[in-house]
Formats: C-alpha cells, sequence, structure tokens
C-alpha cells in the first residue's frame, strides 16, 4: 500500500466520486478506479459500494478516511521535530476571497516560492462561506477570506488585517460627504449572501440609510469596476492590499463608529502543511504592511 493510493482515497472522500478526485490528483479517471481497486486488494477489502452507476464508499471505506488522513499527516511532517522547518515540496492550495486574488494573493504566494521554489501552488476563488466549506472537508489546505461567524473547534483562524468600512466612489465624484451621496447617488450592492454584503447592509441598516439599488455584484472586484465607470457608489471594506483599479478610486471615511471586515487565514487544527501556511502568513503579514 502506497502513500498515492491514500491520497487518492481521500480525495474521493472530499469530492465525492472518482471524476472530481481524478482533477485533484492529477490522474485519469480510469486510473483513480485501478488505484481504489489496488488499495482494497492490499487491504483485502471492500471499500466501495458499486451497485449503483457511482461508486461510493461503504461504511468501512468511510471510516478508513480519518485514519489515511493520520497516516498522511505523519508523513508529511516526519521531519518537521527535527529540522523546525517544513520540508514538503510539492503543492499547497490556497483558497482566496476574490478581492484578496489580484494583489495579496500573489505578492505573497511570490515571497514564499523565493524560499521554497520546489512548490507548486494552486490557488481557488470563492466566496467565505465555500470557502469555509472547503476548508472543512480538506479540499483547500488554507483559505484566505473573511473571519466565519462561528469557527469550530477542529478549525484553526489567524487573523491578520481589519479593513475599515468606506464609501466607494468614482475620482470625478467631487462631494465628500457620505450620506449625501448615498442618499443622491445610484448604490452597487454586494450580494447580501456575502461576508462583505451583510457587513454593508448592517451598517447602512444600523445607520437608518435607505439607498436607490442600482446593481448587484458578485465580487468586490466586479464592483469596483462599476464605481470606476461612475455608475454609483458603494459600502466596502477599504481593501488592505488594493488592486490598481481600487487604488484609484476614491475612499470616503463613513463619519461614524468603525465598522471593520477582519481578514485571515483559516485551516484545519490537523492540516498536515500547518508549518508551510504559517510561512505564508508571516508572507501575508509582510505584504500587508506595506500598504498599511
Amino acid at each position: 500500500m502506497s502513500i498515492s493510493l491514500l491520497k487518492t482515497l481521500i480525495a474521493v472522500a472530499d469530492t465525492g466520486s472518482f471524476s472530481a478526485a481524478a482533477d485533484k490528483v492529477f490522474v485519469s479517471h480510469a486510473a483513480v478506479g485501478q488505484q481504489m481497486k489496488r488499495l482494497e486488494q492490499s487491504l483485502q477489502v471492500t471499500l466501495f459500494d458499486r451497485t449503483s452507476k457511482i461508486p461510493r464508499l461503504n461504511q468501512l471505506g468511510r471510516a478508513l478516511v480519518p485514519k489515511a488522513r493520520e497516516v498522511i499527516h505523519a508523513y508529511e511532517t516526519i521531519l518537521d521535530d527535527l529540522t523546525g522547518d517544513p520540508r514538503y515540496f510539492g503543492e499547497l492550495i490556497v483558497g482566496a476571497v476574490p478581492s484578496m486574488i489580484r494583489g495579496l494573493v500573489p505578492k505573497s504566494a511570490k515571497r514564499l516560492i523565493q524560499s521554497y521554489p520546489e512548490l507548486r501552488i494552486r490557488v481557488v476563488q470563492g466566496l467565505s462561506d465555500d470557502l469555509l466549506e472547503q476548508v472543512e472537508r480538506g479540499a483547500v489546505d488554507a483559505a484566505i477570506l473573511s473571519e466565519p461567524v462561528r469557527i469550530e473547534s477542529h478549525l484553526h483562524w489567524q487573523p491578520f488585517a481589519e479593513e475599515e468600512l468606506v464609501l466607494l466612489a468614482a475620482p470625478e465624484v467631487k462631494e465628500d460627504d457620505p450620506y449625501r451621496l448615498l442618499r443622491e447617488m445610484p448604490y452597487i450592492r454586494h450580494v447580501r449572501r456575502t461576508a462583505v454584503g451583510l457587513l454593508a447592509d448592517k451598517w447602512l441598516s444600523d445607520n437608518n440609510i435607505t439607498v436607490k439599488s442600482a446593481m448587484d455584484m458578485e465580487s468586490l472586484d466586479t464592483l469596483s469596476c462599476m464605481v470606476a465607470h461612475n455608475l454609483g457608489v458603494s459600502v466596502v471594506p477599504n481593501v488592505c492590499v488594493p488592486d490598481p483599479v481600487f487604488s484609484s478610486l476614491k475612499k470616503i471615511p463613513l463619519n461614524s463608529k468603525p465598522t471593520c471586515r477582519v481578514l485571515g487565514v483559516l485551516t484545519r487544527a490537523d492540516c498536515s502543511k500547518i508549518r508551510l501556511v504559517d510561512r505564508l502568513l508571516d508572507e501575508i503579514e509582510k505584504v500587508v504592511s506595506e500598504y498599511a
């Protein structure tokens, strides 16, 4: 039995199918099936229910997955206590909310790769709730996201920045009163199912402000583009590491009790690459400090 077979088993458990697991471990669908048959043969047990079109882990297979995670963790951290340095040279899968993709993530990744030139980094974009779910099931090693409302004991949260809410407007807007702009200009809303959207809507509600909604945007990137064309204004976090579009926009203080989005890195407490994630966090904090 090899480590690669256990990694494929975990991929099947995390993704729910052989075809999705194939994409994660970079082999063909047929190869996943062959690997799982080899694993069953080596253990002399049946791990999958194959009575339906899509093979599913049976009770024994599901029970084996946590044990497989323990073996992978022990294998990948075998030198940690001896060297004090993460020795994983392979792939680090990092999830990130869209507002971090164009600035913070590439700058931090570049720094990390300079220390670990053999490291391959895979970036997965998603909303905070989606990334939380991916961290929980081990689909990503770590995620850069807004602070979850609740952090379960099996997760590890490390905050690195607080972004105060501001009113975002096009550069040509001359008015500096945020309340007048919110009353008079169209409002571009970050969809309510996102952490940013909920935070902005709560601020509007707490301050009894009714806006003229004009657009709903799925990400801060697209919202910034709409504001840049002077299609409206929006209440958003003042991004800690902005991209060129966001940097060019007017950020007007809200003149009220500060409301902030807290950003951090979320991992599973049993993440096998935790020392590498900690190094990534170190680089993130350095990048953020350059923009403070």
